[in-house]
């Protein structure tokens, strides 16, 4: 059985997955990726309070975050039910795959928000963070035996919240990733895109050169 992390890497770069899996070291989440997180539970303090959101460890202005959040609440039936979950940090374990979900909504179809500290895309979610999502979908609707139809990405701190369908696409670029999970037992091909190898923290090991940015800039 796999984790809602390793499906999304494995979506992103199966080599990766393959060093992680191969890396003693745990992994230890960076202290900037919680107190964003963190973030998302505050929402409506934040809209409140002009010195809470200045202080904030936001990437757009307190403006455009109040502007975009403010959006949102007035657009987003499921708003009530986003800053008041039924649970939080909860534990699901599904079928294929296991993790934790931020929150857990108490909408008329049972639904599910995982947060994100990253950008988002300019609409939808990243293919990566897609899996994940439809992993946490398929593993709270195996507990309850019953569908869930769309789920929730966060992106506090840009004050970015979609609603995701579970649809067709979605799962079977899911399931695609879960059979690249269990497929590799060796490293797999180096992907193409390089783009990915600049931040990543087993590129030392993988063999790929990695370009500084002042390299790209031609400097």
């Amino acid at each position: 059985m796999h984790g809602f992390r390793a499906v999304e890497t494995a979506a992103y770069c199966p080599r990766k997955l393959y060093y992680r899996r191969q890396s003693p070291d745990e992994i230890v989440i960076p202290d900037e990726v919680e107190q964003r997180r963190e973030l998302a539970f505050r929402y409506e303090q934040l809209l409140a309070d002009e010195e809470l959101v200045a202080e904030a460890p936001l990437e757009v202005t307190p403006t455009q975050f109040r502007s975009r959040l403010g959006c949102v609440k007035a657009r987003m039936p499921e708003w009530e039910q986003l800053i008041d979950p039924a649970d939080r940090d909860t534990y699901l374990r599904g079928r294929e795959c296991h993790g934790i979900a931020h929150k857990l909504l108490d909408t008329a179809e049972p639904s599910l928000s995982l947060v994100f500290a990253g950008e988002p895309p300019e609409t939808g979610v990243w293919k990566p963070q897609s899996v994940k999502l439809i992993a946490a979908a398929k593993a709270l609707s195996w507990e309850l035996n019953q569908e869930v139809p769309f789920v929730f990405a966060e992106y506090p701190a840009y004050g970015v919240i979609r609603r995701v369908p579970v649809d067709a696409r979605r799962t079977a670029d899911y399931r695609e990733a879960v059979r690249t999970a269990d497929s590799i037992d060796g490293p797999p091909a180096r992907i193409t895109n390089r783009s990915k190898c600049n931040h990543c923290e087993f590129a030392g090991q993988c063999g790929v050169k990695t370009r500084s940015v002042r390299s790209l800039l031609g400097d």
